[in-house]
Parts: structure tokens; sequence; C-alpha cells
């Protein structure tokens, strides 16, 4: 299923200071993240934002905080559904699509995936946005995803599928945005 940007919320799974210093590739999936939060801002695309027990990981990082709102839902669920009152929160969006960004790619992104699935959610995973501590493991969660039903592609694909078309404001402000 293609990206409607009318129907999509963005959902930033624990981005988190102490999280992300032990990731392989964390700045390259930080930068793609923040790619992803900027082009859904232009978009109109509602975010939602995770931390994974705060008061040990750390918040979500400053190079995302600057420009994310400053919501959070606060969780040590692994699995974003299984948190009290989140999908609640997402149904309230009335939005049926859910494009994934974060980390780790093998523990909370991909059981958040695979609950999202569940309850019927269309997902989609900007592999180049999410990072674990090892390759391994995020190559063997992005496949898991993939092969649950989840569309596992990037953040560029991601972003120039809600917008559809060129000549417009907001494919000169995304072009600008991904490159």
């Amino acid at each position: 299923m293609v990206l409607d940007r009318d129907d999509c919320v963005l959902l930033v799974i624990d981005m988190q200071e102490r999280l992300m210093a032990a990731m392989d590739r964390n700045e390259e999936a930080t930068a793609a993240a923040g790619r992803l939060i900027e082009g859904c801002a232009v978009l109109q695309v509602p975010t939602i934002v995770t931390e994974q027990y705060p008061k040990g990981l750390g918040p979500t990082v400053p190079a995302l905080t600057a420009i994310l709102a400053p919501e959070r839902f606060e969780k040590v669920s692994f699995d974003c559904c299984g948190e009290e009152g989140f999908l609640d929160a997402l149904a309230a969006t009335g939005r049926r699509q859910v494009l994934i960004c974060g980390a780790e790619a093998h523990i909370c992104v991909l059981q958040t995936c695979m609950g999202l699935l569940g309850a019927g959610y269309n997902v989609h995973i900007a592999s180049d946005a999410v990072c674990s501590r090892s390759e391994e493991d995020r190559g063997s969660a992005l496949g898991s995803m993939r092969q649950a039903g989840a569309v596992v592609s990037s953040t560029e694909t991601a972003l120039f599928q809600m917008l559809k078309a060129a000549g417009s404001d907001e494919f000169k402000r995304i072009s600008r945005i991904v490159k």
C-alpha cells in the first residue's frame, strides 16, 4: 500500500540519548529520522514520539528534540501497543497508516510493528531511520517486519510517496530536505 499523507502518522520510537549512543549507524539513523520528521511536518503528517523509560535512557536526542513538538509518550512496554493509552492516542488521529523510525529495530520497533499489524494498521518502516546495536539485528528485524506484512522502504521513498507529484512548493521543500 502506498503511503497517503492524509491517512499517515509518523511514529518516532525511542531515539534517546543513552540508547542511541550504543547503536550501530546511530548518526545515519538520526539524520534520516530528522529528514523524515521535517518532511512530515511539511506534509502536515502528525507525529507521535515515544521514550522508553526516560529516567534510565535519557530524553530524545537533541538533534531531534529541536524539530519535534515537546510531547512524548513515556513507556516501559517494548511494544508501544502494550502501553496504556497508546492505541487510543493513535486511534484519535483517525489515521490507519503508521510510518515508523527509531530504535532498536529488533526490539521496540519490531514488537511495535507486529502489534500495529495485529491491530489492523498498515505499517511502513523507514529502513534508513531505524537502528540496532548490530547490523545483523537490524537486518533480521527488517526482514521479519517485511515478512509479517510491513512495507520496508526508505525515508526518501516515504516522503515522495506522500508528496505524489512535483511542481509544488511542498515538492521544493521536500527536495531540499532530502538533499
